[in-house]
């Protein structure tokens, strides 16, 4: 099933990173002089490697876990995109909450959930109607999350009255 968000998320990433040949140059020009730069590899104390004082081994931006369930659901999604979602998905759970989440009908690249999550969502809140449309359907439409938390708290009332 292909999503349409993740395609237009997909889309805008590569726009963002086509390049005139102008400024393909200016980027050549500039890594190569930067790598005549001598530097230390980044890294914090922790991650010293065993090779040396001097040395430090490589950080890993995003959780391996969270990039591997993010391949098997986005296989076409480039990797420095899902690196980026898995660096924000990984701040809020574990992958399992945020496979919850993509199983409940939000993309792994759409960081609008994190919003939800905040305003006191869950992802079993996604699917409760709200009157005729479901609570990710008032969101698709542009509804607050604080309005759909409102609505369900108002129902959760009503329902125990």
């Amino acid at each position: 099933m292909r999503d349409p968000g993740v395609e237009a998320v997909i889309r805008q990433w590569t726009s963002e990173r086509e390049q005139s040949a102008e400024e393909r140059e200016i980027n050549r020009i500039a890594s190569a002089w930067l790598a005549e730069a001598p530097r230390p590899a980044p890294g914090i104390p922790g991650q010293r490697g065993n090779t040396g004082p001097a040395a430090w081994a490589a950080l890993e931006t995003a959780d391996p876990g969270y990039l591997s369930a993010m391949r098997e659901r986005l296989p076409d999604a480039p990797d420095e995109l899902l690196a980026a979602a898995a660096g924000w998905w990984q701040m809020i759970g574990d992958v399992s909450e945020a496979e919850a989440w993509w199983d409940a009908g939000i993309s792994p690249l759409d960081q609008r959930a994190l919003d939800y999550r905040a305003a006191g969502l869950t992802p079993a809140d996604l699917s409760k109607r709200l009157g005729p449309l479901t609570v990710l359907e008032h969101l698709r439409r542009g509804s607050a999350p604080a309005w759909c938390v409102a609505r369900l708290s108002r129902q959760r009332r009503d329902a125990a009255s």
